[in-house]
């Protein structure tokens, strides 16, 4: 049977208007859709229950309509719109307005959790209780969002080559999307991890930050959380896309890097306040990270 979430390439000129889907890899697609007339278009397309779909209304403004147009949801102009139900097919009934653009991704749920774990087809990422529910969420689509989906819709590239830009642009607006505000992250994902543990698995992260300097071990923490080991090193790494120690490693480098870069504190003393006891340990970790010494990189930066 045929995936209905993925098709290759092709391109529909209508009247004063373009509709083209992009395959842009395994289980992720890309549709982009102008209407340039003085009417309004429709736009049919069966998709996969097993897909979620991010909608982007970049110019004009268009309407979903659901149940034979029982229910109809509207996704105005500069908004996005994230729809997302394993329960039952959600298939594109569209009407775009007059002069408007949209640009859709549909990506299935097991690419997208490849997206932030290699290891997501062995991770039981949704429990009992969260599979089956549906998701929703509108947005506004921020400066940098534009700027990607804009450069999707004016492309001027070689025929050969522009698979390969919509996939660079894809995830880029993907990653974008997951990163609205400086404090979002992945934690605010829905579709991770069974969201009881969500809040153990951020305090997790929240105890190794606050103790960076003398962090505790992975039981501990686990029993300080009320989460299994297991659950502590699968969720943690669902969540945050790294190990506990990883995670934490590269926190440390990258506070250590402001530390140096404020000018208020020696080697020695920004080592000892990431938790490395001795100057050459701090000094080997902080190589490692960014392939040169914080001596060297002081004077990189302030000169």
């Amino acid at each position: 049977m045929k995936d209905k979430g993925i098709v290759d390439k092709h391109i529909k000129n209508i009247a004063q208007g373009t509709f083209e889907e992009t395959k842009v890899d395994e289980g992720f697609c890309v549709l982009t859709y102008q209407n340039n007339a003085s009417d309004v278009k429709t736009l049919n397309r069966e998709i996969d229950s097993s897909y979620i779909q991010f909608h982007f209304c970049l110019k004009g403004s268009s309407k979903f309509n659901f149940n034979n147009g029982r229910y109809t949801l509207d996704i105005p102009e500069e908004n996005s719109l994230l729809l997302y139900n394993p329960q039952r097919e959600l298939p594109i009934r569209l009407e775009i307005n007059s002069k408007s653009w949209l640009i859709t991704l549909l990506i299935s749920i097991k690419r997208f959790h490849g997206l932030f774990s290699q290891e997501a087809d062995y991770i039981t990422f949704l429990s009992d209780d969260n599979k089956d529910k549906k998701y929703y969420k509108d947005g506004k689509i921020t400066p940098s969002m534009a700027i990607v989906l804009n450069q999707m819709i004016n492309y001027n590239l070689n025929q050969s080559i522009k698979n390969l830009y919509f996939k660079g642009k894809a995830y880029e607006l993907l990653s974008l999307y997951f990163n609205r505000s400086e404090d979002a992250n992945v934690e605010q994902c829905p579709f991770l991890v069974d969201e009881t543990n969500v809040i153990k698995i951020r305090k997790a992260k929240d105890i190794i930050i606050s103790r960076m300097a003398e962090p505790p071990g992975l039981q501990e923490l686990a029993d300080e959380i009320g989460l299994s080991l297991k659950k502590l090193k699968e969720g943690f790494k669902q969540i945050y896309g790294d190990t506990v120690y990883g995670f934490l490693f590269e926190y440390k480098m990258e506070v250590a890097r402001k530390l140096l870069e404020s000018g208020d504190y020696n080697v020695n003393e920004v080592g000892l306040k990431v938790g490395y006891s001795t100057a050459s340990h701090f000094i080997a970790a902080f190589k490692k990270k960014y392939g040169t010494t914080p001596k060297k990189y002081i004077l990189s930066v302030s000169s």
